[in-house]
């Protein structure tokens, strides 16, 4: 309905009998009315996670919606956010010299289907910056050799809190961040690599998959964490590949599965859709 405010609450906590009602009814009575909501336990670490989107009646602003709902988070040990559905996050992307996922990403940006607010990219090479600026966006060309690592970091690192962006996107960005890097960046950078990982590594891994036989091939999207190519995984897909394709066919193959996991990826990311799990995801996803 236009001129009506959307916020998205988002949660977890131990599990407690009560729970969904206290939320329920606390916005219920002011007149909040619930427009989706999802949920989930996990039975194992007897943890509940939540996310619903409500339709704020007049007058209230997310800062009064924010202090509205704190008694309740307190209570139950949750941890918890409540976003504005219609705010974009602002959104860095980092790309090398694989430009699929980055034209994919900006195509759907600029389209309006995917709902992030894009500053710029940043890039160890130049290759990526005539489709930036076509699509009139700042390239920040900022090369890296292993002496210079930290200080390009450190630019990295300055455009994030200049622009406040709340999500650096690795559209096949090839460098390793450092340790210090991703603890800054915890749940708020997502990588997209092939998902033969840990299987095969390094040069290659077409080449290698083909060498094996293998038979399906595909995608990974993750959190980045200190742990190379293993942080929680956020989507993932396969496509299948038989002995008449060759290692350029599987890699071509493989570079559309990267360009459609990561776009879902950030955009469930985007709408408030992940919560982490320790090293897990619980992904609230249409």
């Amino acid at each position: 309905m236009a001129g009506v405010r959307e916020v998205v609450l988002t949660f977890s906590c131990q599990d407690a009998q009560g729970l969904v009602a206290a939320v329920a009814s606390l916005f219920a009575q002011r007149g909040f009315n619930i427009r989706e909501s999802s949920q989930f336990e996990d039975v194992t670490q007897r943890r509940f996670f939540m996310r619903t989107v409500f339709e704020c009646p007049q007058g209230y602003e997310l800062p009064a919606i924010r202090e509205l709902f704190r008694p309740v988070g307190e209570k139950y040990g949750m941890d918890w956010a409540i976003y504005d559905v219609d705010c974009k996050p602002k959104v860095l992307i980092a790309v090398s010299q694989w430009g699929h996922c980055l034209n994919s990403l900006l195509n759907n940006w600029k389209n309006g289907s995917l709902p992030i607010d894009i500053v710029g990219v940043v890039s160890n090479h130049e290759v990526m910056r005539d489709l930036t600026e076509w699509y009139e966006l700042p390239f920040h060309y900022l090369p890296v050799t292993p002496d210079t690592k930290a200080e390009q970091e450190a630019q990295i690192w300055s455009l994030i809190e200049a622009h406040e962006v709340e999500c650096l996107v690795l559209a096949r960005y090839m460098q390793i961040l450092s340790d210090d890097l991703c603890r800054k960046l915890n749940g708020k950078a997502i990588n997209i690599h092939h998902s033969f990982l840990p299987g095969f590594k390094g040069a290659k891994p077409y080449h290698q998959a083909y060498e094996r036989g293998v038979k399906l091939i595909g995608a990974t999207a993750h959190f980045v964490t200190a742990d190379l190519d293993e942080g929680p995984i956020i989507e993932q897909s396969v496509e299948r590949v038989s002995h008449v394709n060759l290692p350029e066919e599987m890699a071509e193959i493989g570079r559309d599965i990267e360009a459609v996991v990561l776009n879902r990826a950030v955009r469930w990311h985007a709408e408030h859709r992940v919560l982490l799990n320790g090293s897990k995801t619980v992904v609230f996803a249409r």
